[in-house]
């Protein structure tokens, strides 16, 4: 079976090196960019604004390639692909959840963004906690990693370059 997908926007971020970019949205609060949603799509964006997050679902189009078993940024420990979010993926998609602060025409302005600049979206998707918000009791080797070591190196080498 072979799949195509084609994306329906582009993300702009501060982020160029994927070194100096957080590593996941909670720990890029921080950092603001915009999701220029392509003419033709425009349209699909009625009532977007009524959302406070969106999932963005993109392509991760300067992964490297694939593997099965990886370290990931918390540990320094190999896990399997499918227990991690590394971008070393055999499918190069990306998903993350940021705060929409608002709408200008086919203009989203997001908080939380994780993603380096130019990264080609693939959908967008409301946020919507009651079908969204779960108690996770488990949560894998995550519950190893204590909060201040997860934020250093989830923060990885970022350098904020802009005052919002």
């Amino acid at each position: 079976m072979n799949l195509s997908f084609s994306p329906v926007g582009i993300i702009h971020s501060e982020h160029y090196n994927a070194i100096e970019t957080p590593a996941q949205p909670v720990f890029a609060q921080d950092c603001y960019g915009t999701v220029e949603v392509f003419p033709e799509f425009t349209e699909g964006l009625k009532d977007i604004e009524g959302f406070s997050h969106l999932y963005l679902i993109y392509h991760l189009h300067n992964a490297g390639k694939p593997k099965l078993i990886v370290k990931p940024f918390l540990q320094d420990m190999e896990h399997g692909i499918f227990a991690t979010r590394t971008p070393l993926r055999p499918n190069a998609i990306g998903l993350s959840i940021v705060e929409l602060l608002k709408v200008e025409n086919n203009i989203l302005h997001i908080r939380g963004v994780d993603i380096l600049d130019k990264t080609p979206v693939l959908d967008i998707k409301p946020y919507a906690a009651r079908f969204d918000h779960v108690y996770a009791t488990r949560n894998g080797w995550l519950d190893d990693v204590d909060e201040k070591t997860a934020f250093i190196r989830g923060r990885r080498q970022y350098k904020p370059s802009r005052q919002h």
